[in-house]
């Protein structure tokens, strides 16, 4: 993995619901709305961000993980030189730009698999597909196909072919050749891990530099690290550890939980968050308010690559539905610039830029390992350290003060909390604290 990803903290974008072109299928009148993206920049670094992750920019026919080109920014947002501006943007103040790949399936009107429904068995592109033909077809007659679970717009590729393998080293080195710094890969997990392990070092050979993280949901992490040579995945094990702990008041949980991001850390550094456009926003997610504070200590003290999905950071509420569109509440349109955000974020900004603060003071949190030194429902004390460096995290999500055992403390760095000497934090009701050793 690259040296500068150490120093990563992503800010993680929608950009065709940000700019308000989805649901929109045609381009709207005007100037192209990725452009309003370069407004939100400064801000981004006013955070403590260092990279800009986008999700998906190419051309789709609706949300944008039903890709028509690989190779064509989405028509809603605009075109080339607008890619190539915000690029320029973001190199000018020095943030990196992570893309969202799409290589498990594409859209119905993607040409390739247009070309099989209009050519059928004879088209060059029909081993892109996994098709299963009539015994006697004829023009006209749809084959079955493989698709992205259950959802028919989504067919899926057959990663057996070379002709995809080659499709797809090309597209991701298109645009790291254009200035992007990496790749997340949209449902790595449903790729075989042996065609990413053909893809991505022809990738790396070209892009030494290149961060390569493929989202993985559930199962073994490592091994699939090691099977398909990703850099990393995303830790959702411990995203929903995060709020569930926190809703439950069983920090056992969270306990457990950290002892497996231990296992994880030793072999590669998960990418962390506890928010993303696929999920109901956190401060939806948790039951009580008082505790984003305790999910975002974790996040930022914890080893791994955090990620801040926009809107996170002002507590934008917004739920998922398991319904058709129901992932427009957590991917809405922002507002034109910063200025023109509601003041009831403000704190809540303020707390993001107090922790992300502290994570990039210590960037050896990045491999850190996590010892707990007292648990209790409510109560829970961690040590965090490389070996070398340490740091005190303590958290209390109950509704009385607790006094706390901690190993012996200096100063405190981030939150509130009495230093009772020699060993002792005490912290007031929903209180938190992060201190030095």
């Amino acid at each position: 993995m690259a040296e500068w990803v150490r120093h990563a903290l992503w800010w993680q974008v929608y950009p065709l619901g940000f700019v308000g072109a989805y649901p929109a299928r045609e381009p709207q009148p005007g100037p192209h709305p990725l452009r309003r993206l370069e407004a939100w920049l400064d801000y981004a670094i006013e955070l403590g961000a260092s990279g800009l992750a986008l999700g998906p920019v190419f051309a789709s026919e609706t949300h944008g993980y039903d890709i028509v080109d690989h190779l064509r920014i989405d028509p809603r947002l605009g075109d080339d030189a607008d890619f190539d501006a915000l690029i320029a943007a973001a190199r000018r103040r020095g943030l990196r730009v992570l893309l969202d790949g799409v290589f498990n399936h594409v859209g119905r009107g993607h040409p390739a698999f247009r070309a099989v429904l209009e050519q059928g068995p004879a088209a060059p592109t029909a081993s892109w597909f996994r098709l299963t033909w009539p015994q006697q077809w004829q023009p006209g007659v749809e084959p079955q196909y493989a698709d992205f679970e259950g959802h028919g717009a989504l067919v899926a590729l057959d990663h057996r072919s070379s002709d995809v393998r080659s499709h797809v080293v090309a597209v991701m080195n298109h645009w790291l050749e254009r200035g992007a710094d990496g790749w997340r890969l949209d449902a790595a997990y449903a790729v075989p891990q042996e065609f990413w392990a053909g893809v991505l070092p022809q990738v790396r050979a070209a892009h030494p530099d290149a961060y390569l993280v493929g989202e993985v949901l559930h199962g073994d992490y490592v091994e699939f690290v090691h099977g398909s040579t990703v850099d990393a995945v995303t830790q959702y094990e411990l995203w929903k550890a995060i709020w569930s702990s926190l809703n439950e008041r069983n920090f056992f949980e969270l306990s457990w939980a950290l002892d497996r991001h231990n296992t994880f850390l030793e072999a590669f550094a998960p990418l962390t968050f506890v928010g993303n456009h696929d999920v109901t926003r956190v401060a939806s997610r948790l039951t009580d308010e008082r505790h984003l504070a305790h999910a975002l200590a974790i996040l930022l003290t914890v080893g791994g690559t955090p990620s801040i999905y926009a809107g996170d950071e002002q507590a934008f509420r917004g739920v998922k539905e398991d319904r058709n569109a129901g992932d427009d509440a957590v991917r809405p349109p922002f507002p034109a610039t910063p200025a023109e955000l509601a003041p009831f974020g403000r704190p809540t900004f303020a707390l993001h830029q107090e922790l992300i603060g502290l994570r990039r003071r210590h960037p050896w949190l990045h491999r850190a390992r996590t010892r707990v030194v007292h648990l209790a429902n409510e109560q829970l004390v961690y040590e965090v350290s490389d070996g070398s460096e340490r740091l005190v995290v303590a958290l209390n999500i109950g509704d009385a003060t607790a006094d706390l055992p901690v190993p012996q403390v200096r100063e405190l760095l981030a939150g509130a909390a009495e230093i009772r000497p020699p060993a002792q934090l005490r912290l007031e009701p929903a209180g938190w604290a992060v201190a030095s050793r």
